[in-house]
Order: structure tokens, then sequence, then C-alpha cells
């Protein structure tokens, strides 16, 4: 079996898992407390006919066969309805929020993966001195505090005690419009965000203060996540190139008068790599999750904060939407970290 029968082979694998995950996802929340109707009936007064009208709508008295046929063809064709507490449309909402999660979670695992990698190739190589000890306690300990918790203490520090940054996104959010406000340091001007490529070569300065409005509204979030994250990436490199590093091919190297940054980054890092691109594929994978707690406490206009109302309110569709995507991206990331393999491992053959 080549390549593409393999890659043919692993499509028709994950459909199948992808039609599993959509069941388990609608017996989940249908065995769930709590009734969404209740809660957007609640402050309107509606007639009986109304309301036996709007449970119709939404297929209240549908046989569970149908309403799972119609909850599988509506996520294949990328519909997953309307929120309960917005009445909009949950895509359009997921597209708006999305960019934000993005930008948050996906840099913050970048400079995660990367720092934590870099410091596990250093720490296995001095393994046994003080700075092996002093990374590894520094790691348990940020990876056991509370993203909460290291949240408030950097807000604490720099936005209340120093005053460099700001503590949170300081407009409120348009919830209920096609679009969500952003802060005054990312628009251009009071009455459009503007375009970006437009901005850059008219208005330099400008787009200086673009720049400079992102980075200093998300550098504490993203400080926050790559502390509580970089820690896993340390511990796991740790392990592999200590294990590596004892390799014969490695002794040969130095025997042979490589370079020893040669000897740890391109020969034992690449032999080693396998295990950590895994973890980097679950924690890629897990991005579109957001970060609940994170998102909260910074007031970020992500899929985290997105997801944790929908808790409160029991809005079912936001829910439903929110985790299929989750479990989609993790599929597509074990997906790729298994083509990955083959190409990092020659060893490896899908033949």
């Amino acid at each position: 079996m080549g390549l593409r029968s393999y890659i043919a082979k692993r499509l028709v694998y994950s459909f199948i898992l992808v039609i599993i995950v959509i069941c388990l996802n609608y017996f989940i929340f249908f065995a769930m407390p709590g009734d969404p109707y209740t809660l957007f009936a609640n402050p309107i007064r509606f007639t009986r006919e109304q309301e036996e009208q709007i449970k119709q709508f939404w297929g209240y008295y549908d046989p569970h066969w149908v309403r799972l046929l119609k909850y599988i063809t509506n996520l294949l064709h990328w519909e997953f309805g309307v929120s309960v507490r917005s009445m909009g449309s949950v895509g359009e909402e997921m597209t708006i929020r999305l960019p934000w999660t993005l930008y948050l979670l996906g840099g913050s695992t970048l400079f995660a993966a990367l720092l934590g990698v870099f410091l596990g190739v250093l720490v296995a190589h001095r393994r046994g001195g003080l700075f092996d000890g002093s990374q590894v306690v520094g790691s348990l300990v940020l990876m056991s505090l509370p993203t909460f918790w290291i949240g408030l203490v950097l807000i604490l520090v720099f936005a209340v005690g120093l005053r460099w940054l700001p503590h949170a996104l300081p407009y409120p959010m348009e919830w209920g419009s096609a679009t969500i406000s952003f802060p005054k340091p990312l628009t251009i001007n009071s009455q459009s965000s503007g375009a970006l490529s437009i901005m850059i070569f008219v208005n330099p300065s400008e787009t200086l203060r673009f720049f400079a409005g992102y980075f200093s509204h998300s550098f504490l979030p993203i400080l926050t996540l790559t502390l509580f994250q970089y820690g896993a990436f340390l511990l796991l490199t740790r392990v592999v190139m200590i294990e590596t590093l004892t390799e014969d091919y490695v002794v040969t190297a130095r025997a042979k008068g490589v370079d020893e940054t040669t000897v740890l980054f391109k020969h034992a890092l690449k032999n080693a790599s396998l295990p950590i691109v895994t973890q980097v594929a679950l924690y890629f994978g897990s991005i579109l999750g957001g970060a609940i707690i994170t998102e909260t406490v910074f007031s970020w206009p992500g899929l985290g904060t997105w997801t944790y109302d929908a808790i409160v309110t029991c809005n079912y569709p936001v829910l439903m939407a929110i985790f299929y995507v989750l479990a989609l991206a993790m599929i597509v990331a074990i997906f790729i970290a298994d083509l990955l393999y083959g190409v990092l491992d020659p060893r490896i053959h899908y033949g």
C-alpha cells in the first residue's frame, strides 16, 4: 500500500469517525439537563399557539432518528443553526470569533512549543545540574498553577501596578450584530477599521498604531497561555532527548568532531521529534476549543468566551457547533501528524 492508498484509507476512516463524533455529540446534548426553549421564552409572553409554532419550527416533536439525520446533514453542510441567545447564525458568529482565538491560542501554542523544545534540548544536554533542576521544577510549578491565577497576577503587575499594558479589551462586544467592535487602538479612524494593505502604504503611522494595539491587548493573555503550556513541551523534549543522546550514532558524531549544536538539533532532535510532533498536533488541534478561563479573565472575544456564555445560557446550538469543530480539528491534526511521521523518519513506510 503506497502513500496514496494510505491517504485514501485514512480519509475513509476519518469520515466514519466524523459521523461517530456527530452522533455522540447529538446524544450527549440530548441527555444534558436544561431546556433552551424555556430560557428563550422566559422573558417573553407567548400564547399557547405561538409556543407550539416555535417548538414545531425547532423540531421539538420530531422523532429522534429524524432529528439525528437532520443534525448530521446540517453539520456536514457546515450549517449550525440559530443561536438561542442572539437569534443570529451560529456559523456567522463563529466566523467572527474564530480569528481572535486563532490569534491568541495559535500564537501562544507556537511560542510555547518553540520555547519548550529549545529549553528541553538544553536541559537534556546539561542534565543533572542546577539548570536542569530549576527548569524542571519551574515547568511543573507553572503547569500546576491555574491559568486564571497566572492571568490575574500578570494583570496585577503589568496593568494595575506598572500600568504598562491594558488588562482587557475595553469596549463591549456587539453580541447580536454581525460584527464585533474592535478596541480603538485597532482601528484606523472612528468610522472604519479599513483595509490593512491600504493603511500600510497610505499612513505608516496608523500601521504602527494598528499593530501596537493588537500587541498591547494580546500580550498578557498570550504570555499567560505560553507560561502555562511550555512546560509540557520542555518535559517531553527532555525525556526523549535524554534517551536519544545515548544512541550510538550520536556518540559516533561526537567522536568525529561534529559541532555540539549540530549534534543536538540536527541529529538527536530530528530522531526524537516524533512524540513532540504528536504533542504539537494535539495542542494545535485543541486550539478551536478556545481558552475558556483565559479568554474570560481578559475579556477576549474568542471561542472560549463564547463557549462560557453558551454554557451559562444553555445555548445548545453554539455548544454543539463548537464541540463538533473542535473534534474535527483534532481529527485533522492527528491525520497531518501521521503524514509528517514519514517525512521526519525515513524508517516509516506507508507501503
